[in-house]
């Protein structure tokens, strides 16, 4: 006889009230419905903000450590994980391996389901190992449901390491939860279309791992007031987003800004720092190295 897993148990998959007619309803009601149910995700993650700053704590103190963040996950906590990864190169200036997505199943795993996938316990693990997962890093888990064995095996071979862990999901007292060393549980409770875990779950996800990054990247000195002061010029948008960061944290011209830009290699925060505190493009440069990169440090010192 087959093993069954109790569904009964986890609030992402119980039947939710308010949309039981939802079939019935005009356009209009129905997507209120949605839009209603969606308004409850950011008060959930709010709940958990106190849980989020020990992770972004610990992710900024292992980035200035030569640490990585590696996110593990199965279907759609997998896709935002490599969502979320992918992202802080071109915003951050980050090396690609700095932040890391794991997925269930590898690469094809991102566009469509790699049959039982999430349910391999070893595969979690060889994942890790295949990156040389080590103590420095941390390894922040994925799962709406809280019990997806890909996730899990992650999770506790990350432990046995010694590294610093990190759960995402959706249902209290999950298994995940408790096999981290922070949980993260944001409960935003049973689903407009029954277990559609994609739909409010997937985005209190989005949000907290919006806040780890974003929080970490901040820490670690790559955010200069709010202005992304390590962003990439890869295209036509991101050059003139440069030029317009470099002027808002000066006050300087556009041809004082695209001057400074031409001369340090388009490096943001060598710009500002060449500006405010009237350095040529290699003393800027050497005096941010100093201060970790930190643009207030450098320029108060």
């Amino acid at each position: 006889m087959k093993n069954h897993i109790d569904l009964t148990t986890m609030v992402t998959e119980s039947r939710n009230p308010y949309s039981e007619q939802i079939d019935n309803l005009s356009t209009f009601d129905m997507l209120k419905v949605i839009n209603d149910e969606d308004k409850k995700v950011a008060v959930a993650v709010e709940h958990e903000l106190a849980h989020i700053a020990l992770a972004v704590d610990a992710i900024s103190q292992a980035f200035m450590q030569g640490g990585r963040l590696i996110y593990s996950g199965a279907g759609t906590s997998g896709r935002l994980g490599i969502l979320d990864a992918s992202e802080c190169p071109p915003t951050y200036g980050t090396k690609a391996e700095m932040v890391v997505g794991l997925i269930a199943g590898g690469h094809t795993a991102i566009f469509k389901a790699v049959e039982n996938a999430e349910d391999n316990v070893q595969l979690g693990i060889d994942d890790l190992k295949a990156i040389e997962f080590n103590q420095r890093d941390i390894l922040v888990g994925i799962a709406a449901s809280g019990r997806t064995p890909y996730v899990i095996g992650g999770l506790d071979y990350a432990n046995q390491l010694g590294a610093t862990t990190v759960s995402v999901s959706c249902n209290p007292n999950s298994p995940i939860a408790k096999l981290a060393k922070i949980a993260i549980t944001p409960i935003v409770g049973p689903e407009v279309v029954t277990g559609s875990s994609r739909m409010k779950a997937g985005t209190a996800q989005k949000l907290v791992l919006n806040m780890l990054t974003t929080g970490s990247m901040i820490k670690i000195g790559k955010v200069y007031g709010n202005l992304m002061v390590d962003v990439e010029a890869t295209n036509k948008k991101l050059i003139e987003r440069q030029v317009n960061i470099v002027m808002q944290a000066t006050s300087c011209s556009r041809e004082q800004a695209e001057q400074a830009l031409s001369q340090c290699n388009r490096h943001c925060k060598t710009a500002i720092v060449m500006i405010l505190a009237d350095l040529n493009a290699n003393d800027a440069k050497s005096l941010l190295a100093q201060n970790n990169g930190f643009i207030r440090l450098a320029i108060n010192s």
